[in-house]
């Protein structure tokens, strides 16, 4: 019976409804993750890391890009009700009482990979990205740096907001305050970089910039390109985030490592455990920075500033997310 039913399915060109076949089993087999933009290397490690956990398994992995719009992931994470997905990953860089109400009454299981306020009842993969941008101020002012800028992304946002006092603080410590400035750029992305970045030179003079992440970096590069600058003969420059590009370019950036892959993989791990148990209490995995020295930020005067080259240096004192 069996086989003429197969028989009878191959002659008709029957496909089995996947929908009704998960309903059945309770599972879809799928996964859905959550990022401000798709666009961006660092979300594309992630996904590596997630997919080299999953595909193993036989799950599948879909890619949603947000834009960073709160309200296009709240209606994400409010949508798992239809169980078209067996959970999700989600990497906001806002954090609001809506998004955070959301995670709480999900209809299926949700990581973030981000930070959030202690006592949210979701697991988390948060990194202390403050300290991976100090790790980077403190790199340039040791290689000799003086006069220190910041391309920043939005502060509005949790990872500008953190990276914007990071620098403040290691500069105010350097008693360089008075010969520092940071400008703020419309996005993370390579353009705002490049917009942001020609407006800060404009009224100011850097012997090094930091990008807030390593897209704000490059575009800084291009924006000194433009006026005859070199890198890193007359600015130094370090990015944050540690992408492909970071090695790719030439020359080759300074970064700051947030450890994404592996962000990534302890995600699709915490994942697979929720599933297994539902009952267990939010956890929280704290990744740790490192700073990856390379050919743009070298000292004054030629050599790699002080620790091998490339140098990796971790964030000390950086246990605890911000």
């Amino acid at each position: 019976m069996a086989a003429k039913v197969r028989a009878a399915a191959e002659q008709l060109g029957y496909v089995p409804n996947a929908a009704a076949r998960s309903l059945r089993a309770g599972r879809t087999h799928q996964f859905a993750f959550a990022v401000a933009d798709v666009g961006n290397p660092v979300y594309v490690a992630m996904i590596r890391g997630i997919e080299s956990v999953f595909s193993g398994l036989g799950y599948r992995l879909l890619v949603h890009s947000t834009g960073s719009d709160t309200a296009d992931e709240v209606s994400l994470i409010e949508s798992l009700g239809k169980r078209y997905v067996d959970g999700l990953i989600i990497a906001p860089i806002r954090d609001n009482h809506r998004l955070l109400r959301a995670l709480s009454t999900a209809a299926a299981p949700v990581v973030v990979i981000g930070n959030l306020p202690d006592g949210a009842l979701v697991d988390s993969v948060p990194i202390d990205s403050g300290a991976g941008l100090r790790l980077a101020a403190e790199h340039l002012v040791a290689g000799g740096r003086q006069a220190l800028a910041l391309v920043n992304g939005p502060d509005d946002t949790v990872p500008g907001a953190e990276r914007l006092a990071a620098f403040e603080s290691v500069v105010t410590a350097a008693g360089l305050a008075g010969r520092s400035a940071t400008e703020q750029a419309s996005d993370f992305t390579y353009a705002a970089g490049l917009e942001a970045a020609r407006a800060l030179l404009l009224r100011f003079r850097p012997d090094a910039v930091i990008g807030s992440n390593d897209l704000l970096a490059l575009g800084a590069i291009r924006a000194l390109a433009e006026r005859g600058w070199t890198v890193p003969g007359d600015v130094a420059v370090a990015g944050v985030d540690d992408t492909d590009l970071a090695r790719m370019h030439v020359p080759s950036l300074t970064s700051v490592s947030l450890e994404a892959g592996v962000r990534g993989q302890i995600a699709a791990d915490m994942m697979l455990s929720r599933l297994a148990e539902p009952d267990l209490p939010p956890r929280r995995h704290v990744a740790l920075p490192h700073l990856v020295a390379r050919e743009s930020s070298q000292p004054p005067g030629g050599g790699m500033a002080p620790g091998p080259a490339p140098a990796t240096v971790p964030a000390p004192g950086s246990a605890h997310a911000g």
